[in-house]
């Protein structure tokens, strides 16, 4: 992968990102259970000034930090080479002080390399975190397979979850993608089983439709429903979002940022190489990079506005859309966790909702999803 120097008329205003950051991780890195900080008057302040902190957000009945950190990239070697534990979990525990709850991973991430780190990581505070994992393929063989639902396979890898996890529950369990062979119901009636023994606490689902989603609520109560969804893959707005208001559930985007488009760490110039994760993703071409500008151009308009980063005006505006949205935004890196937590303190009326809606509209996208996909099982 390749990248041009951005131009300097391009760069994005950075004091929103130490004004911002800066004083929201003052407010939270100070909480009850952060490593090694102390609370003075002044961060006694931010902490109770709900307008800096964020509050909390609830999916389902599932209370969690408004924004969460995805760990998938961390150990799995997904989208960047594998990083090391010793370099990760400071990240992990640092996103804890700065006041993320929130933390996702899956038994295929690696796989299993993820949740040992994220186990290992959170062990210390595991009862003042919400610990988010998915279930759904054949892993028996220690590398992944195809899809696989089946109960004994569900309760096979919650076990394996719990042991990687060093917990004794996962606070929401997953289904990670959809098995065409086995009936939701079923999947749904064997995490039912699994919350009454107390190793789950909360159902998940992702990238399903709105029939199967009603199917799994009508057995066991969805608390989550996780798909990708940001300013440019917006095809969950069919139906999708609105099905999860109707029926209480949460909705967590992943992809947040586009995968770090919209974080300004592409451009026009980016090239990726055959063996590149980002290679495989259709709004990647260089067709789609290059008609994407626009929407960039738009995030960064946006961010001199309201003295902000790209990153923050994109999670500040999914934040905006309904209450019980919780993007889970990936990195490696604690200071990116700070500037993220710094969307907290960004916020759109509702005619600047509408203004940004029109502007983005007026813009054509290349490799999305279409809408007629939410429709339908991913």
């Amino acid at each position: 992968m390749s990248e041009q120097p951005k131009e300097t008329s391009k760069q994005i205003n950075r004091r929103g990102f130490i004004s911002k950051s800066a004083l929201l991780g003052a407010g939270m890195a100070a909480t009850p259970f952060a490593f090694g900080s102390e609370i003075n008057d002044s961060t006694k302040k931010l902490i109770n000034n709900p307008a800096v902190i964020g509050g909390k957000r609830m999916l389902g009945s599932l209370e969690v930090s408004p924004i969460g950190l995805g760990c998938m990239g961390m150990k799995s070697g997904s989208y960047n080479p594998p990083r090391d534990k010793k370099d990760m979990i400071p990240v992990i525990r640092g996103a804890v002080d700065l006041g993320v709850t929130f933390f996702d991973t899956a038994e295929v991430y690696g796989p299993f390399t993820d949740e040992e780190l994220v186990g290992e990581a959170l062990q210390p505070i595991r009862d003042k975190v919400v610990i988010a994992s998915k279930f759904g393929f054949e892993l028996s063989t220690g590398s992944r397979g195809g899809r696989n639902s089946r109960p004994e396979n569900i309760r096979n890898a919650v076990e394996g979850m719990l042991k990687r996890l060093r917990t004794d529950r996962i606070d929401l369990l997953y289904l990670h993608r959809l098995d065409p062979n086995v009936p939701i119901e079923d999947v749904a009636g064997t995490v039912k089983d699994l919350i009454k023994e107390g190793k789950a606490l909360h159902f998940g689902l992702s990238e399903v439709s709105p029939s199967t989603i009603r199917k799994a609520h009508a057995v066991q109560k969805v608390s989550a429903l996780q798909s990708e969804y940001s300013i440019i893959q917006r095809a969950l707005e069919n139906e999708v979002i609105d099905t999860c208001e109707e029926l209480g559930i949460g909705f967590v985007p992943w992809g947040p940022v586009c995968r770090g488009f919209l974080g300004d760490k592409f451009n026009e110039y980016s090239r990726f190489s055959e063996d590149s994760r980002f290679a495989a993703v259709p709004y990647f071409t260089s067709e789609a990079i290059k008609a994407h500008m626009e929407v960039l151009n738009l995030v960064r308009e946006w961010g001199r506005r309201k003295d902000a980063t790209p990153a923050q005006i994109s999670l500040a505006w999914l934040l905006s859309q309904k209450p019980f949205i919780v993007p889970i935004p990936g990195t490696t890196k604690l200071h990116h966790v700070k500037q993220n937590q710094g969307a907290l303190n960004i916020s759109f009326t509702d005619a600047e909702k509408i203004e940004f809606r029109t502007a983005l509209e007026k813009i054509p996208l290349v490799g999305v999803r279409a809408p007629e996909t939410a429709l339908v099982d991913q």
